[in-house]
C-alpha cells in the first residue's frame, strides 16, 4: 500500500534528506498497515494494532496524572461558534482553522446545487456557516463551562479529544485531525505558572518511562502575520511555551513535539470572563500529551513489531 500525493510528490526529484526521511516513514506505516490512507496529506485512518498503542499511551498518561482530583470532561470534535469565537484563535491562527458549513436552502437552490455538481462545479456556494467549528485544541470547549467566579482553589481538568488543525503533510507526526490528552489548571497566576512547570519534568518522566529519549525546549506557536510574529516572540521570550521533543529523524532536524506544556496567562480568563474566588481574572495553563504522535514515535524508537519492544514499556503499556 502506498500514498498517492506522497508517490506523486516524490516523483518530483526535489526532496531534502529531512523529506526523503518523513516519506519513507510514511510508506513504512502504510505498508505496514498501522495507518489507513485516505487520500487527503496528513489524513489518516488508524489500525487496531495502532489503536492499542495509543490505548496503551493514555494508561500510562493517566497514571501520571491527577486522577480523581480532577474534573473529567470529554467533548467532541465540534464546539459552538460562539466558544470558538471567544477563544479567538481565529486571529492568531486562521490558517489552521477548520469551520463546518452545511445545506439549509430550499428545494430550489438543492437543484441549483445539483446541477451545478453534474457540470462538475464547485457546489459550496450552496452551503452556509453552521453553528459550529472544528476543535483546534482540547481543551478549547471546556472554558465556556466556567464562566463566572471560580471555586476556592481553582479548578483542575482532564480532557481527551480529537482537534484539527489545517497542516496537510507528507510527514506523518503532523496530522490534520489527532488527538491530545490535556491536564489544564484554571485558578491565580501562581497555580497556573505550577501547573506548567511541574509538568515539563513530569512529561519528561512519561517519555523516559515508555523508552523515548525526549528534550524540553523553549518554543512558540505559528501565529500568523506580522503581529503574530510579535507574539511567538513574547511567547519566548516570556517563556510562556515548553515542547518535550523526539527526534524521529535523526539529526535531519530540531526534533518533532511530542508534549506541549502551555501558560494562557489571562487570556482565556479575560476572553470567557472567568475569574478566581477573590474576584481576579483567572490564568490558566495546559499540558497536552499528542497521542498520535507519541505512538509514532515508539513505533520509530522500538519498531513495528509491538510484541518485541523492550519489556518494562510493554509492562506499563499493556499490564
Amino acid at each position: 500500500m502506498t500514498s498517492t500525493t506522497a508517490t506523486s510528490t516524490a516523483t518530483t526529484g526535489e526532496l531534502s534528506e529531512l523529506e526523503r526521511a518523513r516519506l519513507d516513514f510514511q510508506h513504512q506505516l502504510l505498508e505496514a498497515e498501522l495507518l489507513v490512507e485516505t487520500g487527503v496529506p496528513g489524513l489518516y485512518g488508524r489500525s487496531g494494532v495502532f489503536e492499542d498503542i495509543v490505548d496503551g499511551i493514555d494508561r500510562v498518561v493517566v497514571a501520571a496524572g491527577p486522577g480523581r482530583a480532577a474534573t473529567r470532561l470529554r467533548f467532541p470534535p465540534v464546539f459552538p461558534r460562539t466558544s470558538f469565537e471567544r477563544t479567538d484563535y481565529i486571529a492568531s491562527f486562521p490558517h489552521l482553522t477548520g469551520a463546518v458549513n452545511t445545506f439549509a436552502g430550499s428545494n430550489i437552490e438543492h437543484a441549483e446545487l445539483l446541477a451545478a455538481r453534474s457540470r462538475g462545479e464547485a457546489w459550496d456556494p450552496w452551503l452556509e456557516p453552521a453553528d459550529t467549528v472544528l476543535v483546534s485544541a482540547a481543551c478549547h470547549p471546556a472554558y465556556s463551562r466556567y464562566t463566572g467566579t471560580l471555586r476556592e482553589g481553582g479548578e483542575l481538568l482532564d480532557v481527551l479529544g480529537y482537534c484539527f488543525r489545517h497542516e496537510p503533510a507528507v510527514d506523518p507526526a503532523r496530522m490534520q485531525a489527532f488527538r491530545m490528552h490535556e491536564f489544564v489548571r484554571i485558578g491565580t497566576e501562581n497555580d497556573a505558572a505550577q501547573h506548567r512547570d511541574s509538568w515539563v519534568q513530569r512529561g519528561l518522566e512519561v517519555l523516559d518511562s515508555l523508552g523515548l529519549d525526549a528534550t524540553a525546549v523553549p518554543a512558540n506557536d505559528p501565529f500568523f502575520g506580522r503581529a503574530g510574529r510579535m507574539l511567538a516572540v513574547n511567547q519566548r521570550t516570556e517563556n510562556l511555551k515548553t515542547e518535550l521533543t523526539v527526534r524521529l529523524y535523526g539529526d535531519l532536524d530540531e526534533g518533532t513535539a511530542v508534549v506541549s506544556c502551555n501558560c494562557h496567562r489571562e487570556h482565556f480568563g479575560e476572553t470567557f470572563e472567568i475569574r478566581t474566588a477573590d474576584g481576579e481574572v483567572a490564568h490558566s495553563a495546559c499540558v497536552g500529551f499528542g497521542m498520535e504522535r507519541i505512538a509514532l514515535a515508539l513505533l520509530r524508537t522500538h519498531g513495528f513489531d509491538v510484541d518485541r519492544w523492550p519489556v518494562p514499556v510493554r509492562d506499563r503499556m499493556f499490564p
